[in-house]
């Protein structure tokens, strides 16, 4: 089985799967890969299951050394990944032999990177998942939460089951544009926003302030005016657009709260939150309105690249 060492690491560097589902009324959220689109391909070029846990990579300073010879996977971001001074592309399968190091160092194209061995890294499950939640203290390497430190080993569970790949083909890999579109499912309360403050949140730039983390990224721009009666804490959706009395709106994430109380535009797509997690603070997006069945059927054909 493959086994790593941590030589560096940062607190964002993070064992991520596809998250906790059905907690949520316990109070707990989901965590997982905040680039599911990017985590899923990783596993697919080594034929893993494609919900498998992963190393997420958030903005570089993350190396490992090999104690066996190893096949890893790399999808997402651009960091500048190198295996003993040679540089590695994104998106593709490649060999690390004993003693070798891979260093991902800074951002080049987007934000996260996904690093994945046969089968999966191997973690504590927690609630059916080994996904991080450093806040709730849950997962990870050990189920209590942390972030992967320098010295730490990390195993391959080892049990491919499908197909593998050397690379994603060039026309299905994601584009992380520079000013990306994200679709946004309007929600109950966007009648309640007066009517310059909607034609703003969909035909104006938003910028990611620098005030970001998993749980949620707060947009900076045009000040959105709520106008209906005060509400009642509600479950809050992964992508929830909600807006605080400041008018800058937040999208939360998956490491969000589960409940709250503020006013929502509505809720980004899956598809829209992958593209997001790729975005740096200070870059600029914008929404555009769908509806839920537009939305359901570009992520069915989107799921249909997997088969």
């Amino acid at each position: 089985m493959s086994q790593l060492r941590v030589e560096a690491s940062t607190a964002l560097c993070l064992l991520q799967d596809a998250g906790r589902f059905g907690v949520r009324h316990l109070g707990v959220t989901q965590g997982g890969a905040l680039d599911w689109v990017a985590m899923r391909w990783a596993n697919w070029l080594l034929g893993n299951t494609l919900d498998s846990a992963v190393v997420e990579i958030a903005l570089g300073g993350f190396s490992v050394v090999a104690e066996q010879d190893c096949v890893l996977a790399l999808a997402g971001a651009d960091l500048d990944a190198q295996v003993d001074g040679q540089a590695v592309a994104p998106w593709t399968r490649f060999n690390l032999g004993k003693g070798q190091r891979l260093a991902l160092r800074q951002p080049r194209q987007g934000v996260r990177a996904y690093l994945a061995v046969p089968g999966g890294f191997v973690g504590e499950p927690v609630l059916g998942s080994c996904s991080t939640v450093v806040r709730e203290e849950l997962g990870g390497l050990d189920g209590q939460g942390r972030a992967l430190v320098k010295g730490e080993v990390l195993h391959a569970a080892g049990a491919v089951v499908g197909q593998v790949r050397s690379h994603v083909p060039e026309a299905l890999r994601p584009v992380y544009a520079e000013k990306p579109v994200l679709d946004l499912v309007m929600g109950a309360q966007i009648g309640d926003f007066g009517g310059t403050s909607l034609f703003e949140a969909f035909n104006r730039d938003w910028t990611l302030d620098s005030r970001a983390d998993r749980m949620g990224i707060r947009l900076l721009g045009p000040q959105l005016v709520y106008q209906g009666a005060p509400m009642i804490s509600e479950g809050i959706p992964l992508g929830a657009v909600q807006v605080p009395p400041d008018g800058q709106p937040i999208v939360l994430l998956n490491d969000r709260q589960t409940i709250g109380g503020y006013p929502r535009l509505g809720a980004l797509t899956p598809l829209a939150l992958a593209q997001l997690a790729q975005c740096m603070p200070g870059s600029a997006v914008r929404f555009r309105a769908v509806v839920q069945d537009e939305a359901w059927r570009e992520q069915q054909l989107y799921l249909l690249r997997w088969r």
